[in-house]
């Protein structure tokens, strides 16, 4: 699946009802099923919520194929690499901070081999929690497609672009924005040279839009923005391609004789989509003191109690900070959340050294962090004028109401064994 040199038709909205046609006339009119479908295609619906779910809630997409997605040979287990399904997890609550995760390129592996499982909490089979992976790959998926029956994916990429062909259609998504692909739902994945990135999965509910409140109407991701595909089918016949499912955290594969993406039109809201985070219009406070990191959330996943996620994905973009008297980097801080970071570009204004693009840290529930010593130094002696962070930089951080453990991998793999010593230089400073 070599990449293509052209961007891809989209169409925007976020939750929308959309439907979309590869060929005219193959959509029905006035009904789902009827009883001979357009161009004698077959009807399919994928569910992504309960039939009864609230109105508000429910997501669902009618697919128009060539073929059903049920022709394929029986689902058997496989080596499920370095995917784990969260049973088994590792329990610290130290600060941890990894090195930037290495791409092997001595053994060549698509992004579905290259999956590794970094953190988690909850499980699959009660619909509740969340995983957070890392991906890297050094080839394309080629006749082989994978779909996830544990939850959704966020992908965020930090170093190559991915080109992904959809049951829906083709999305391309490079290093600064983000895409999500929802429970069920098809794929493949095209890159070309070394490529890494984070994953946020999610059990239970899909990602939404945070509430505004006294924001207003306008502002942080705007719905107009979100990118969904256009129906683009192949009708390839008389092949082997490998079909990959995630089931309850392990790795299972089918074989079919036909491409999974012979979808020649679909409708519906359950459909993947991809963001651009240069778009998000950041707040902040204008003229003393810190908002808290919330204001930059991207996208939430709700947990049944009001307010709470189980995950947040936040941004800390490019942007001005003005604030007069304030001690401007992030606060030192006490959580009752985990919060997991990533850096896609740049550095990180709380922690200019150690912390590198393609690496990660985890400050658990109540684990104690903030700024290192020579940032809060530096912080309190800064002449404070308007000051940009730059463009260059781009950090983030799946923030979670849960508990998270740690994999036997990322428990044993660059792990910064020294990053507890970045705050050893923080000294009584005070005139009492």
């Amino acid at each position: 699946m070599a990449l293509e040199k052209v961007d891809y038709e989209y169409q925007s909205g976020f939750g929308n009802s959309f439907e979309s046609e590869a060929i005219k006339g193959t959509l029905p009119k006035g009904r789902n099923t009827p009883q001979n479908c357009p161009h004698d295609l077959y009807a399919e619906q994928l569910s992504g919520n309960a039939f009864t779910a609230p109105r508000n809630v429910q997501q669902r997409s009618w697919l128009y194929r060539v073929r059903p997605s049920v022709c394929h040979t029986p689902l058997k287990p496989i080596d499920s690499g370095l995917v784990c399904d969260l049973n088994n997890l590792h329990v610290d609550p130290n600060q941890l901070r990894w090195k930037p995760f290495n791409i092997s390129e001595d053994k060549p592996h698509d992004f579905v081999e290259g999956l590794i499982t970094i953190a988690g909490a909850g499980h699959s089979s009660v619909r509740h929690g969340l995983a957070i992976h890392i991906y890297t790959a050094t080839k394309s998926m080629e006749n082989k497609s994978f779909y996830n029956s544990d939850g959704d994916f966020l992908i965020v990429p930090q170093q190559g672009t991915l080109d992904i062909q959809t049951e829906f259609g083709f999305m391309k998504v490079k290093p600064g924005e983000i895409c999500v692909i929802q429970r069920g739902i098809a794929y493949s994945v095209g890159v070309e040279g070394p490529t890494r990135g984070y994953i946020c999965e999610v059990f239970g509910s899909h990602f939404k839009l945070p509430d505004l409140g006294p924001i207003g109407a306008n502002g942080l991701a705007n719905p107009r923005d979100f990118l969904s595909p256009v129906a683009a089918y192949e009708k390839k016949e008389g092949i082997e391609h490998i079909k990959i499912n995630k089931f309850l955290g392990k790795l299972f594969s089918a074989t079919q004789t036909y491409s999974p993406f012979n979808v020649v039109a679909w409708h519906g809201n359950y459909c993947p989509y991809k963001y651009d985070l240069s778009l998000f219009c950041a707040v902040n406070s204008v003229t003393f003191d810190h908002l808290d990191p919330s204001i930059f959330t991207v996208l939430t996943a709700p947990t049944n109690e009001v307010g709470v996620a189980a995950a947040d994905f936040v941004i800390f973009p490019p942007r001005w900070l003005v604030q007069e008297n304030t001690f401007r980097p992030p606060y030192f801080h006490r959580n009752c959340m985990s919060e997991f970071m990533g850096l896609i570009r740049g550095a990180y204004e709380a922690k200019k050294e150690g912390f590198l693009p393609g690496g990660g840290s985890l400050h658990s529930c109540m684990t104690p962090h903030g700024p290192d010593s020579d940032t809060f130094y530096a912080a309190i002696k800064a002449e404070l004028k308007p000051t940009k962070i730059p463009d260059v930089a781009l950090a983030f951080m799946f923030e979670s109401s849960l508990i998270l453990g740690i994999s036997d991998y990322a428990k044993k793999n660059f792990i910064d064994d020294d990053y507890w010593k970045c705050w050893q230089g923080l000294k009584d400073n005070s005139k009492i």
